[in-house]
């Protein structure tokens, strides 16, 4: 057998063990990232929904707060305006001194 196909052949299998070596370390790889996401995501997404949904009913409680004191504000300003219109200013009186 030549020197060169001695290395040829060497060189196939050396090439065939890494090739499948790496083909099975990327599938762990991706085996073991889906287990990771899969429960840890699952797990947490009742708690942060629960959380999420106190978190917009106070902030839709607080807006409805600060809209009916706007309304409130508006229709006080309105009567005021409607009831009684400001006092013309007093004309000026020269006292001897």
């Amino acid at each position: 057998m030549s020197e060169i196909t001695f290395l040829e052949a060497i060189s196939l299998v050396c090439g065939t063990v890494v090739f499948l070596g790496s083909l099975r370390f990327l599938r762990r790889y991706l085996e073991l990232k889906h287990e990771q996401r899969g429960p840890i995501a699952i797990e947490g997404v009742g708690e942060r929904l629960a959380r999420i949904e106190l978190a917009v009913e106070s902030t839709a409680v607080e807006v409805e707060r600060i809209s009916e004191a706007n309304r409130f504000m508006a229709k006080l300003l309105a009567e005021r305006a409607n009831a009684a219109s400001l006092p013309s200013r007093p004309e000026r009186v020269i006292t001897p001194h």
